[in-house]
């Protein structure tokens, strides 16, 4: 296929670009930067990549991004709650009013499949240990909120050669050459082997979370399932839930470093999550292959073979750092 990729150069999208020229299909990228021009450096020449810098919000930019596009991953968006809070305004033309556009225009111009990164964290705070598609949802933050009601919108326009398809990941993990170093394993992960010490922010919180080659190997099917597999489906991608203590105790077992300081600390973030993937396996036969161990040993050994300089001072790891140094939030 000929496929749109929006935030391919992002802390996924730099992972899932290669794999999809690896299968074969043609790439278009639509892209910031800010983070970087060189993520996708080993890819430079390949004949099936084309990398646009620009944004989203630039509606000539998308109509030409899109022209001759079979499919489109959309993955581009303003990726926390904090970020939001700092400028709802430009997060909001990010993550709604331009994902209505992108979406309004490709079923213009006749582009198949549309797959639409939503995130787990619709459910909210739910008390039911299986969190599965069938619950309500309750976003909590701006953040999620606008996630719903995308959803809401791509569903209405689900048609006969027009497939949406939603996917609900949990928290990514592991390493990118866009690596983030503002999620919870990642960051755990960095502390404790540069710092050799854990600051834990309560602690009970459950995270639901899903390694990185996961995640981008079902984006990657989901190019290859048929229309009458995912049309107008939504299935969550998250298989293993954590209390953020728990993997702080892992992060320290991975590392095999007794000296490592597990230190935990009173938090008003009283957010919880945790999402059930058994449709997903039962329906389409995903499963996760790589485990929250994986991902700590993946950026131990990044970090170990100096793939990740200045990790701990570097503002291109956080997003929050980087958008506000840049003047954008």
């Amino acid at each position: 296929m000929r496929v749109l990729v929006t935030g391919g150069a992002g802390y996924v999208g730099s992972v899932l670009v290669p794999k999809l020229l690896a299968a074969g299909h043609e790439v278009r990228v639509v892209d910031w930067y800010i983070y970087g021009d060189t993520v996708l450096a080993a890819e430079k020449g390949n004949q099936k990549l084309t990398e646009i810098k620009g944004d989203i919000r630039d509606t000539e930019l998308m109509k030409k991004s899109l022209t001759g596009v079979e499919a489109v991953i959309h993955l581009a968006c303003i990726s926390n709650d904090p970020s939001y809070e700092l400028n709802p305004d430009l997060s909001k033309t990010i993550n709604y009013d331009a994902t209505l556009f992108l979406l309004d225009e490709a079923k213009r111009q006749g582009v198949r499949r549309f797959i639409y990164a939503s995130s787990s964290s619709v459910y909210g705070v739910k008390e039911e240990l299986e969190v599965t598609e069938e619950l309500p949802l309750e976003p909590l933050t701006d953040y999620s909120k606008y996630k719903a009601l995308c959803e809401e919108y791509i569903l209405q326009h689900q048609a006969p050669g027009f497939v949406t398809f939603i996917l609900r990941p949990a928290t990514v993990c592991g390493y990118s050459p866009r690596l983030r170093l503002d999620l919870t394993v990642n960051i755990l992960t960095a502390h404790a082997y540069f710092n050799k010490k854990i600051i834990v922010f309560g602690g009970d919180q459950t995270r639901p979370n899903i390694h990185i080659q996961d995640m981008t190997d079902l984006y990657v099917k989901s190019l290859a399932y048929s229309d009458e597999q995912i049309a107008g489906k939504i299935y969550n991608a998250g298989y293993e839930n954590y209390p953020v203590k728990e993997i702080a105790q892992m992060v320290k077992k991975v590392l095999g470093d007794d000296s490592i300081e597990i230190v935990t600390e009173a938090s008003d973030d009283k957010r919880s999550y945790r999402v059930s993937s058994k449709k997903i396996r039962a329906e389409l036969g995903f499963a996760a292959t790589h485990s929250v161990e994986d991902a700590i040993a993946d950026l131990r050994d990044a970090f170990a073979a100096g793939q990740v300089p200045d990790a701990m001072t570097d503002k291109r790891y956080y997003n929050i750092k980087t958008m506000q140094a840049l003047g954008i939030i």
